[in-house]
């Protein structure tokens, strides 16, 4: 008898322009088919997503979620999911992809550095908004795609306005549907994606130093467990994605400050700056001074970047 297939997971990486740091995917490339895809995937940063046509389901969570045209879909990074359209039928969609934390962290308050929802408490019924029973959300939207469609003059002041408005309004909802306790939230998704603790921890303090010992302590694994898992979802080692991320950030400060190579090294999280400048060549293919060069050189445009990993659930 053959073996059961095991689901494969997909990491999306998404780069996002450095001075408007949003990201919109639309138009008649993103209509989704009927056919059940194998894959979860997850992204790096937070989706949003608006369904036009049809109808179909959203699996999120270990949970079957339907969709219809109006909604309004509320994904926080990291979040194993995979969307497909009713027998027949192909669902039109815009996606929106930003980082919270960038886009917003001059807008709130101190008290509110992780505003991100938490995605053990998040049940996946709740990241479909219906646009009759959140009429605000569906219209903040569609207004967001159509100023970064259009571009008339000011569109990015008015598109993050409208995306700071849509943000709240969705936390708000969010806080009043966390029906499960972190625990009863947590063993939901254990199951699905196991490192999901790890890979929060590493995007919110990647510029701390951190060990395999305490990133497995996270996910309540083994340090051997751990490493086998997180290589098998990811594609690469806790340590290797560690580092990505710090080279990644540093990418983003070479590009939007004027701050030295060192300076840029330390807040990352690198101790010297040898070891920043070979771990950045080895990722980049060049030199941090290069890079910088270069990359202040070019118009700043959105570019995504798919990076699929084959792992098992």
């Amino acid at each position: 008898m053959p073996r059961k297939k095991k689901p494969v997971i997909e990491y999306r990486h998404y780069s996002l322009p450095i001075h408007f740091p949003v990201l919109l995917l639309s138009g008649e490339r993103w209509k989704i088919s009927d056919i059940k895809s194998e894959h979860l995937h997850f992204h790096n940063h937070l989706e949003i997503g608006i369904c036009y046509s049809d109808s179909g389901i959203m699996e999120i969570k270990g949970e079957s979620v339907p969709f219809t045209a109006g909604d309004v879909t509320f994904l926080p990074r990291y979040l194993p999911h995979t969307t497909y359209s009713s027998p027949g039928e192909a669902s039109l969609w815009s996606y929106l992809f930003f980082s919270p934390e960038d886009l917003f962290q001059h807008s709130f308050k101190s008290a509110y550095s992780n505003f991100e929802p938490n995605l053990w408490a998040v049940l996946g019924k709740n990241c479909i908004l219906n646009k009759d029973k959140h009429p605000m959300v569906y219209s903040l939207a569609t207004s967001i795609v159509e100023e970064l469609q259009q571009q008339k003059p000011y569109y990015q002041e008015s598109a993050y306005g409208l995306l700071l408005s849509l943000y709240i309004e969705l936390l708000r909802i969010h806080s009043t549907n966390e029906a499960l306790t972190d625990q009863e939230a947590g063993h939901n998704l254990k199951g699905d994606f196991v490192i999901s603790p790890a890979l929060e921890y590493i995007t919110r303090n990647y510029m701390l130093p951190m060990t395999i010992d305490f990133l497995a302590d996270l996910c309540h694994l083994s340090t051997t467990h751990f490493r086998r898992k997180f290589h098998e979802m990811m594609g690469t080692a806790p340590l290797d994605f560690l580092s990505s991320t710090r080279i990644e950030e540093a990418c983003k400060q070479l590009k939007s400050t004027e701050d030295s190579i060192l300076e840029i090294s330390e807040k990352v999280g690198f101790h010297s700056i040898s070891s920043f400048n070979r771990c950045f060549s080895k990722l980049m293919g060049t030199s941090p001074k290069e890079w910088r060069k270069s990359a202040q050189s070019e118009t700043q445009s959105a570019k995504a970047s798919i990076l699929e990993f084959t792992g098992w659930v």
